[in-house]
């Protein structure tokens, strides 16, 4: 079985490319859905996060309120470094978990998106990457629309990434998103298919 990392720029359309994916029959794990269940009520990584943080960073059902805890921690680095020492290996745990079971179930390909996989160190995790990318003007508008932002700061979010181009270097295969929706989904298909054929 091979393990694809999927990822690329904020606003670059990751889950829209995955969604086709899945479409196409391929299973994909979603590293920011697994983010969310590791911290799910009564699970260890939030018992941790609030004893170092405090029951500040919870809402009043007892879920994580993550709009909090992202205030305390992004404009800390130590801090940063302390919940991502919580958070990864139980999002590792539950990733290994799901490639199991997936491997199990005699899948050929397992897409892996994880937005920060090549910033995080975590290439040597899967098997290759494939890299979503938009051009520049697309990036801000998209992200501007999305978020309800302005120009400056969405320029400003960008900026604070690694550069796209840089990304690209990365990936086996690199998926342009910038044109229609449909023509992206076409794409992606016929790559899906080409690459289950050769596995066959």
């Amino acid at each position: 079985m091979r393990i694809i990392g999927l990822t690329g720029g904020i606003a670059t359309g990751k889950s829209t490319v995955a969604g086709f994916m899945t479409e196409a029959g391929l299973i994909v794990i979603d590293a920011d859905q697994l983010s969310r269940e590791a911290v799910l009520p009564g699970s260890a990584a939030l018992k941790r996060i609030v004893e170092r943080f405090g029951g500040q960073v919870l809402q009043p059902d007892g879920g994580l309120d993550r709009r909090k805890l992202a205030d305390v921690v992004f404009s800390d680095p130590e801090q940063r470094r302390v919940l991502e020492e919580i958070l990864h290996p139980e999002i590792r745990r539950l990733a290994e978990e799901r490639i199991y079971q997936a491997r199990l179930n005699g899948a050929a390909i397992v897409i892996y998106m994880a937005p920060l996989i090549i910033e995080a160190g975590a290439t040597d995790r899967v098997d290759e990457i494939w890299v979503v990318t938009v051009r520049p003007d697309i990036q801000i508008e998209r992200l501007m629309k999305r978020n309800g932002i302005g120009r400056d700061e969405a320029t400003r979010i960008i900026a604070s990434q690694m550069p796209l181009p840089e990304k690209e270097r990365f990936g086996r295969i690199v998926i342009d998103n910038s044109g229609p929706i449909e023509e992206t989904r076409q794409r992606v298909r016929e790559l899906c298919r080409r690459e289950l054929e050769t596995r066959e």
